[in-house]
């Protein structure tokens, strides 16, 4: 590959995606798309990227993303955010929606579907405290492959042993075969959407919790600042925003300030107010300690 078409692909990447490729990775790019040119029978990452840059095929445009895009994800990713979800957004949301009883949760890149999930757990290991709620979880993400696997539910016995504890595997899911599916109640509870964060997003309405972790740090400081901007539109005053562990607003955005207390947990500027303690749930498999 030639300096001029790893530029190119690589403006190509941050144009369609937000993706920011450091001059260094080269390998990275050759060792995901070699394999993508030789499944469309083509003689190295030259041809595909002439292919490219004709414009000749928006398939091709859509495997090239995918194939850069990190999809990490596993069940109680990091555990903090499901804690914070539990003792601090659900108790609070649950008393300011009370006359409404609707509950809107956004999981933004939301991958194989293992976040969107343990939410749904972490709902219904709420009990009595739901009883009468409408729920609503959104998953979104670039990919339509990753798409179509959190949409079956379909997991191997390695996914299932990553992050999620045992009472909860056979609670909720189903063996089949060598394979563990999410339960037909627990998949109904999430809907799923192609999305990417680069475009309009204001269609999907209101949320009052959006969940966008571990996306910004692949965004350069102009796009992460974009992207947070649009995002504190999607959510009321009392919402909250849940970053990755390695993410953070401050000097990128003045529309969230932190929770204090409460690692990647934000709202906006507007509704922090000194934090309140609240009884923690023993939710999702995540017991107080």
């Amino acid at each position: 590959m030639t300096p001029a078409e790893f530029e190119f692909l690589q403006k190509f990447l941050k144009d369609r995606s937000g993706l920011v490729l450091s001059n260094d990775k080269q390998y990275l790019v050759e060792s995901r798309l070699l394999p993508l040119a030789k499944a469309q029978k083509l003689d190295g990452l030259g041809p595909l990227i002439r292919i490219l840059q004709r414009g000749g095929s928006s398939k091709l445009a859509d495997d090239v993303v995918e194939a850069m895009t990190t999809n990490e994800s596993f069940f109680f990713r990091d555990k903090t955010p499901f804690e914070h979800f539990n003792d601090t957004m659900l108790p609070a949301l649950l008393q300011s929606r009370a006359r409404t009883k609707t509950l809107k949760i956004w999981c933004a890149a939301a991958s194989s579907g293992q976040e969107p999930y343990s939410l749904g757990i972490c709902l219904k290991e709420a009990g009595a405290k739901m009883a009468g709620w409408r729920t609503r979880i959104l998953g979104t993400d670039l990919s339509m492959e990753v798409l179509e696997k959190a949409k079956a539910g379909l997991y191997s016995q390695f996914e299932v042993q990553r992050g999620l504890p045992i009472q909860m595997l056979l609670k909720y899911f189903d063996q089949k075969g060598d394979l563990w599916q999410i339960s037909p109640e627990l998949r109904a509870m999430i809907e799923w959407r192609k999305l990417n964060l680069l475009e309009s997003f204001t269609h999907l309405g209101e949320f009052d919790i959006l969940f966008c972790r571990n996306v910004l740090i692949y965004f350069d400081q102009p796009t992460k600042t974009q992207v947070l901007d649009r995002l504190a539109k999607m959510i009321p005053e009392d919402g909250y925003l849940v970053l990755g562990a390695a993410e953070t607003v401050v000097g990128l955005s003045d529309a969230f300030r932190p929770v204090p207390g409460k690692r990647g947990l934000f709202q906006r500027k507007e509704a922090v107010k000194p934090a309140q303690p609240a009884p923690r749930l023993a939710v999702g498999g995540l017991a107080p300690r």
